[in-house]
Formats: C-alpha cells, structure tokens, sequence
C-alpha cells in the first residue's frame, strides 16, 4: 500500500540546507506534516505553511506514520533516533522510520535492529545533490531496507528527487552513499585544480568552463559549483564540516574491508586543511582557496578585483 496524503500523517525532523526544502516539497505534494528542528526560526515558513511544530522527535513520531529524519552529525542521528525523547520512543508498531542524513552503515543496522523489535520498519536513504538538487526536488536518493517498505514510500521519494534505488537491506544506502562522496571528493579536486591552472595560464574562465562543461570532464560540480567558485560565492549547498565527517566515514569503512584508497586518503588531508584554515561552515567548493593558498596564491582576492 502507498503512502499518500489520503492514508498517512509525515513527521520531519532537521531543516537545515537541504531539509528544509525537501521537507516542504513533501508538504506541496499534500501530506499533512509534523515537524522538529533544534532551531524553531529555520522551520518558521514551514509552520506558516501548515506544519505542526512539535519539542522533540518522539513527539513528532507520536503525531505521524511515517517519521522522515536528516541532521548533521552520527552523533546526532543516534540522539534523535534511539534517545528517550527520540524518533522510536514515539513510534507505533507499522510506523516507518526513514534517517536521510549521510551516517554510518552499522548504525543504520542499529536503528533497523532496534526498530524492528518495536515492530517499527526503518529505512536509511541518504541522498545527493546538494541545495540545489532538495530546491528543485531532484535529488538523488539511495535506499537501504525492505523492498515493500521502500515500494511504499514512493510518493515520498517522488516529491523529493528525481533519482531513488533500492540498494538492499539496511545500512546498504549508506554505503551507496559512501560510494557517490568518495568520487565527490575526487571530482572536486579536480575542478579546483583545473580552475587554478586555468587562471594562472591566462585564460578566461567563463570560457574555459563553456568548453570543458560539455565535453569528456562534465560532472555535475563542474556544471553547478565551477561557476560559484569563479564568482567568489562559497556558501554552502553542502558544508565542508559534513563533508570530512562523510569523508571520515568512507576512511573508516574502508580499513574495515581491508582497502587502501590513496585518493580518498588526499581528499581527507586536503579537506582536513580546509578546516583548518577556518572554512568549515562553507561549502565543499571552499577547497578551491585551500589549494590557492598552497600556491601562495590569494582566490578570494581575485575574485573581489575581477
């Protein structure tokens, strides 16, 4: 049986970058929603709206059928889940779960073991895309969990991207999502690096990127955070900070199966780095005045002088 407006009451919880608007595609596509953000003033025009604000997760999952979840952290995804005033406090049995952020695979074993002994389904469906793929509801979502539970939820997954896979049981989505951050992290390396040398050859960036955009090296950050990084605009469709968590995951999950990935391995350093110098709260794109600096060069300064 789908999940519809008709038949189902949604909960939502964390309205930050991304689930703020793919929160709100869920309620343009009819459900009645229920939500919980750590902040109130972020989900403010979603209560406008018509969302019910609620002072906990449990208390959202107390008012829904279905209890959609994307936060910062593991950390966090364990406090809203699992806590006493968490996610499955408030369920019912048939109730479905679904965490969204990008977390750890076993962990999402854990909010699957401990939710099927409240008789509760979860599912993990981190996605893809960034602010710009939650605005425009085009997201990419990878899915870990029951096949008829993911059946179910396919009016959700419509509203919010245009990409949604089952990728098996529980905690496969994370991993799926692993697999799309570590070609992310080499991918982004190389658009700051080619923009680097673009500028320092003497050509004309808009240019170039209208050349290389739709040849053999398009990619989406290519097309979508090239330009934002040639006008000196770092804020974040992604946060860095959520990135090197993400990062740090693949690291982790990668010695655990015995892997040496020296790519991954630069991409962690470099956004380590990145850190460092204080850029964190900005997006992955920021890497591009890390590298800069490491040419003693200054990306911020070019771009105010062009």
């Amino acid at each position: 049986m789908l999940i519809t407006p008709e038949t189902k009451k949604i909960g939502w919880v964390g309205t930050g970058v991304m689930g703020h608007s793919m929160c709100r595609h869920l309620m343009e596509a009819g459900f009645q929603v229920s939500l919980y953000s750590r902040t109130r003033e972020k989900a403010a025009d979603l209560i406008a709206g018509g969302a019910s604000w609620c002072d906990s997760p449990r208390e959202v999952a107390e008012a829904s059928d279905v209890v959609f979840s994307i936060v910062g952290m593991p950390g966090d995804v364990r406090e809203v889940f699992l806590s006493d005033q968490g996610v499955l406090a408030g369920c019912q049995p048939g109730n479905i779960v679904v965490d969204m952020t990008t977390s750890e695979p076993q962990l999402a074993i854990e909010i699957a073991e401990a939710a099927q002994a409240l008789k509760v389904h979860a599912v993990d469906a981190p996605v893809s895309g960034g602010d710009i793929g939650a605005k425009s509801g085009t997201l990419s979502i990878m899915i870990g969990g029951a096949a008829d539970v993911v059946a179910a939820l396919e009016p959700c997954w419509k509203a919010m991207g245009k990409t949604y896979v089952r990728q098996g049981e529980a905690g496969c989505g994370q991993h799926a999502k692993i697999v799309n951050q570590i070609l992310v992290a080499a991918g982004m390396i190389g658009v700051c690096e080619s923009l680097l040398y673009a500028q320092q050859s003497g050509l004309n960036l808009e240019t170039v990127l209208k050349s290389v955009s739709s040849g053999a090296a398009g990619s989406w950050a290519l097309s979508n955070l090239a330009p934002r990084i040639v006008s000196g605009q770092f804020d974040p469709g992604f946060f860095v900070d959520h990135f090197v968590k993400d990062l740090g995951i693949a690291m982790q999950e990668s010695k655990r199966m015995s892997l040496k990935l020296p790519g991954l391995e630069l991409a962690c350093e470099l956004y380590d780095r990145v850190v460092e110098r204080g850029d964190g709260q900005l997006g992955t794109h920021a890497l591009q005045m890390t590298l800069s600096e490491m040419s003693k060069l200054n990306w911020a300064s070019r771009t105010a002088s062009a």
